[in-house]
């Protein structure tokens, strides 16, 4: 059964739910879904249209400011980090959506890494195989984060964060065991290596601009995960769970299964991070990854996700990323200090956040 999407959740043309078909949500009239809205009053009620007020603030901000951010090369830049924030932004989006959250998604991109280095290195196999086995236990960690969920009924918080001490030990303790030091060995020499660079840390050639591959990845989750959302009964069942789970349970949602499918897709994206961490630089640290959760839940926050869930969207998570691109790079072609980096993230989310509450309270006024 397809639960509508509860109030709040983007809406469809015609103001339904999407992926519902239009039809009359429960406990409401037919006639107040299908009512017309003009073009302002559909922004209002969009969750990312915060953010590209932000990320079109900072954009003007940083052009301004900074001679060198319009160069096609440095806009190269920017996206190049914006996406290896936005791989992972999208997904928690999606999972924040569905009211959890994961701690892991940091040190699990890591981990993807370093089982994929390892296992080809140990096993002098074709770089593939490191990759697939890679894949293999990465989904594996995000089906043990969703099951233990759905199983103990502890909060995410506890569970992810337990996941997260476990493979940060888990990270240092087997690199270090298996290699002898805290970094993998280089495996640029092995068969597989060139056509797996190719895949996940490639450049492309566009115009005459230099673009990661990492950025057609990005848009391809971006596009997927929307998709998802607003096409799809998950996507109804993703915003239901999210705004209620015993409403959602009472109307067929099958909350277990699709909590976990949420976690084993942000295992996914860790999947992808962590091949475009191995092969762009050929060898990784056991240490990287811990507090990038954090980065991503900002991203998806300063994107319109609320942290109770049942609201958001991937776009939304996609435009948060932009404008942590945008800050990180900007502040360096503007020649400021670094160090004032993180207050200026810190600053930028607090901000983020008001604005998106006051332009939701205004959609509710006007619906």
């Amino acid at each position: 059964m397809t639960a509508a999407a509860p109030a709040g959740s983007p809406a469809g043309p015609s103001g339904s739910a999407p992926g519902d078909g239009g039809g009359p949500a429960p406990g409401g009239s037919a006639d107040e879904r299908l009512v017309h809205r003009s073009l302002p009053a559909r922004l209002m009620r969009r969750p990312e249209l915060g953010a590209v007020v932000g990320a079109v603030a900072l954009f003007v901000f940083f052009s301004l400011v900074a001679d060198s951010f319009l160069r096609a090369s440095s806009l190269s830049t920017v996206l190049y980090f914006s996406s290896t924030i936005g791989i992972m932004a999208v997904p928690v989006a999606l999972l924040m959506i569905g009211g959890e959250f994961d701690l892991s998604t940091g040190v699990m991109v890591t981990s993807s890494a370093l089982v994929s280095s390892m296992f080809s290195y140990q096993m002098t196999a074709n770089t593939w195989v490191g990759v697939g086995v890679s894949l293999l236990v990465t989904l594996a960690i995000g089906f043990f984060n969703g099951f233990m969920l759905t199983r103990t009924k502890l909060p995410s918080f506890i569970i992810t964060l337990g996941t997260f001490l476990m493979l940060t030990g888990l990270n240092l303790g087997m690199t270090k065991l298996i290699s002898g030091t805290v970094t993998t060995k280089s495996i640029s020499d092995m068969e597989g290596f060139d056509s797996a660079r190719a895949v996940f840390a490639s450049t492309l050639t566009l115009g005459g601009v230099d673009v990661q591959i990492t950025v057609v990845w990005w848009l391809a989750l971006i596009v997927l995960a929307t998709w998802i959302l607003l096409r799809t009964r998950a996507g109804n069942w993703i915003f239901a769970v999210g705004g209620g789970v015993d409403a959602a349970r009472a109307v067929g949602v099958p909350v277990g299964r699709t909590k976990i499918g949420l976690y084993m897709g942000v295992a996914l994206a860790a999947w992808i991070s962590g091949q475009h961490l191995l092969f762009n630089y050929d060898t990784v640290q056991s240490g990287e990854g811990v507090g990038n959760e954090l980065i991503y839940i900002a991203a998806a926050v300063i994107g319109g996700c609320l942290l109770t869930g049942g609201y958001g969207s991937a776009v939304g998570a996609a435009v948060g990323a932009f404008i942590f691109g945008m800050a990180n790079k900007g502040i360096v072609y503007a020649q400021w200090n670094p160090d004032w980096f993180k207050f200026f993230l810190g600053a930028m989310l607090l901000l983020a956040t008001l604005l998106n509450a006051w332009i939701r309270k205004r959609a509710e006024v006007t619906r």
